[in-house]
C-alpha cells in the first residue's frame, strides 16, 4: 500500500482508505460481525485512514471502529469523522459552538478517543462557508484539546474554494471519479498549492463503477440507492453521482472495454483517481472483507495508459458533464 502525505498535518496516510458509511446504515444490512471483519481487513491489507461520521448509523459506525482499534491494540490509523449533520432542521444557525462541542464530545465518546484526528463539517448548507465564527469555533475545539484539526465535507466545487481560504481548514473532503470529474480543474490546483489534504468520496459513483449493476438491479428499502435517487433524503448527488441510472449503466459499458485483464473495474475506477497528485487518500466502502482486500489491492496497479485517460475524459465531457458538471 503507497501513502500520501496528508496535508501539512505531519501524517503519511495510505492511499486508499476506509470509507465506514456501509458499515453505519442507508447500504442495506450489514451485520455487526461482517462490519468489524471489513474493518480488520481492510486495516491488516495496510490501510491507516478511515473515514466515518456522527450520522453513519446514528453512531453505530463509530462505535464499530472503537471496537476494532481496541481489539487490534498497536498503532492507531488516522480516524476521521464529521460533525454537523445530526442538527433538525440542517441550517446554518445550528452551527453553533454549543451544538457542534456536543456534536464532537459524543464521537469522542463513541471513537473511545479523548482527543479526535480530524472532524470535517458534514456537507453543511452553502451559507456556512460564509460564516468565519463557524471556523472558529473550530478553532477552539483545537484549543480545548478535543480535536487535532479540521476540515469539510463539500457538496461542490465552489464550497471547497471557499473553506480552504480559512487557514485552519487542514482537509477537503469531495466528489471525484469517472463521472464527476470538475474537481480537478481549480480545485485541485488551488489546494495542492495550500498543501491541503483532500479526502475522495464516492469514487464508485455509489456501485456503479464496479460494473456489477444493470437495469433490474434492485436495492433494499434502507439503501439510499433505493430512496434517494433524485435527494429525497439528502443532496442527488450523493447516490450515483447525480448521474441517471440507465444513462450511467449505458457509458459504464464502455468504460469496461478499457478495464485490463485481470483488473475489476472497480480497481480500475479507484487506480483513476490516484491518478491525480493533488488527491490525498480515496475512501471506498466495504461491507465485506472481500470487498477491503480487493479495494486495497487497487493500490499496486500500474498506472491507467494515457490511451484510457483520453477515452475517459471524452465520455465524461460528451455523455456525463451535460448531467453534472455545472451542478456541483
Amino acid at each position: 500500500m503507497k501513502t500520501r502525505p496528508f496535508g501539512r498535518t505531519g501524517h503519511d496516510v495510505s492511499e486508499i482508505g476506509f470509507g465506514a458509511w456501509a458499515i453505519g446504515g442507508s447500504w442495506g444490512d450489514v451485520s455487526a460481525s461482517d462490519a468489524k471483519q471489513a474493518v480488520h481487513a481492510a486495516l491488516d491489507a495496510g490501510m491507516t485512514f478511515i473515514d466515518t461520521a456522527d450520522v453513519y448509523g446514528d453512531g453505530r459506525s463509530e462505535r464499530i471502529i472503537a471496537e476494532v482499534l481496541k481489539e487490534r491494540g498497536g498503532t492507531r490509523p488516522f480516524v476521521a469523522t464529521k460533525a454537523g449533520r445530526r442538527l433538525s432542521p440542517h441550517v446554518a444557525a445550528g452551527f453553533t459552538k454549543e451544538n457542534l462541542t456536543a456534536f464532537v464530545d459524543r464521537s469522542r465518546d463513541n471513537l473511545q478517543m479523548e482527543c479526535l484526528d480530524l472532524v470535517q463539517l458534514h456537507c453543511p448548507p452553502s451559507e456556512v462557508f460564509y460564516q468565519p465564527d463557524v471556523f472558529d469555533i473550530m478553532e477552539g475545539l483545537v484549543q480545548d484539546g478535543k480535536i487535532k484539526g479540521y476540515g469539510v465535507s463539500v457538496e461542490k466545487v465552489e464550497e471547497a474554494l471557499k473553506a480552504i481560504e480559512y487557514p485552519g481548514v487542514m482537509s477537503v473532503q469531495i466528489i471525484y471519479n469517472i463521472f464527476r470529474q470538475r474537481p480537478a480543474g481549480l480545485f485541485f490546483r488551488e489546494a495542492k498549492a495550500r498543501n491541503i489534504a483532500t479526502i475522495v468520496r464516492v469514487p464508485l459513483a455509489s456501485g456503479l463503477l464496479t460494473g456489477k449493476m444493470t437495469a433490474e438491479t434492485r436495492f433494499a428499502p434502507d439503501d439510499h440507492r433505493a430512496f434517494n435517487r433524485n435527494g429525497e433524503e439528502f443532496d442527488k448527488g450523493e447516490t450515483f453521482a447525480g448521474v441517471p441510472y440507465e444513462l450511467a449503466l449505458e457509458v459504464v459499458e464502455d468504460i469496461r472495454d478499457l478495464v485490463p485483464e485481470g483488473v475489476s473495474m472497480a480497481q480500475f475506477a479507484l487506480r483513476w483517481i490516484l491518478m491525480e497528485e493533488a488527491v490525498t487518500v480515496v475512501i471506498p466502502g466495504a461491507k465485506s472483507d472481500v470487498q477491503a482486500r480487493a479495494n486495497a489491492a487497487a493500490s499496486a496497479l500500474p498506472p491507467v495508459s494515457d490511451e484510457a485517460m483520453t477515452v475517459l475524459r471524452s465520455l465524461y465531457q460528451t455523455r456525463i458533464a451535460p448531467h453534472v458538471h455545472h451542478y456541483w
